[in-house]
């Protein structure tokens, strides 16, 4: 390590995920109504006979359960940084989100053997009950969804369960229509099938929040950050001569942080281009913790960790 390295940590916060943070009465509201939708999906679904109504009740347990997880993650998310956990607790977010598509995995799997076993043994439903209670679904999944409409622009959490509400309503109408083609066909099988569509649905959105989730869990660069421009922006700034040991990671599912040495012979260039700097990565790539480090040294003697950003 060069003798002469100055070191400076800047920490820039501006809270920006939190902004968009839904309300509590969204989350009272939104696992309420499901909580009261999925028993009644099984009680009908058990006196109807139809898997296609206990799938989607198994579906929307999961969606209850991520919500109430959705929800707890966002208020330790507001907990202030500790002794021990120093960045808080905003990343109990990215872990909500990886149970959440996990539970939602095991419920594929459940679903997906009961209805292969339909297909051998096929048994009558009641086509009009199993209607009206998944147009009841549609009606209670989309406003679900519609609560959670503005602030799943801006987190994967949020934005997961607002997706799986969403979908949760397409679902109910796919189930609608599979009543009403029963009644007309009388072809049993159209339920098990139904129940496979579902699955089909629920595996293609889970895979692609479980990827997610596990890629910012081991601190991967988020995927709407592009590394090689912020680190082209970095050595761009003025007097700086070479970036290393960068790092970009997820504290959260809104929070973004870096860490960088940046190489600048002529000194340290005072605090107000450090401030300057982190707002810019804050303007320009969404990143709102920056903790810089100034060297005066040769590249070459300063790096050690070999793991910098290509």
């Amino acid at each position: 390590m060069n003798t002469h390295t100055h070191h400076t940590h800047d920490h820039h916060h501006h809270g920006h995920g939190h902004h968009h943070a839904p309300r509590t009465s969204a989350f009272v509201v939104g696992i309420t109504l499901n909580c009261v939708f999925v028993l009644a999906e099984i009680v009908y679904g058990i006196k109807a006979n139809s898997l296609a109504l206990l799938a989607d009740a198994g579906h929307n347990t999961g969606d209850v359960l991520a919500l109430a997880m959705t929800w707890v993650a966002t208020l330790l998310a507001k907990r202030k940084a500790s002794e021990r956990f120093t960045y808080g607790l905003q990343s109990a977010s990215i872990l909500a989100a990886l149970a959440n598509s996990l539970i939602l995995m095991l419920a594929i799997g459940g679903i997906s053997w009961e209805a292969l076993q339909r297909f051998g043994s096929p048994e009558t439903p009641m086509g009009t009950t199993v209607m009206i209670v998944a147009g009841v679904g549609v009606a209670v999944n989309g406003l679900s969804a519609w609560l959670f409409h503005d602030s799943g622009h801006h987190d994967i959490n949020i934005r997961g369960a607002f997706l799986h509400m969403l979908m949760d309503a397409a679902i109910s109408l796919g189930v609608v229509i599979s009543g009403a083609l029963i009644l007309q066909t009388g072809w049993l099988w159209i339920d098990p099938l139904m129940s496979l569509l579902i699955v089909s649905v629920i595996i293609a959105s889970t895979w692609r929040l479980l990827k997610h989730s596990v890629s910012l869990a081991l601190h991967a660069v988020p995927a709407a950050i592009d590394a090689a421009k912020v680190k082209a922006f970095l050595a761009g700034c003025k007097g700086v001569k070479e970036v290393h040991d960068l790092h970009i990671w997820a504290m959260s599912t809104t929070e973004v942080a870096l860490s960088a040495h940046l190489i600048m012979p002529e000194g340290h260039p005072g605090d107000a281009f450090i401030h300057e700097l982190t707002h810019e990565l804050e303007e320009l790539f969404h990143i709102s913790h920056a903790t810089l480090q100034i060297e005066m040294g040769d590249v070459d003697d300063a790096c050690h960790s070999g793991c910098d950003l290509a």
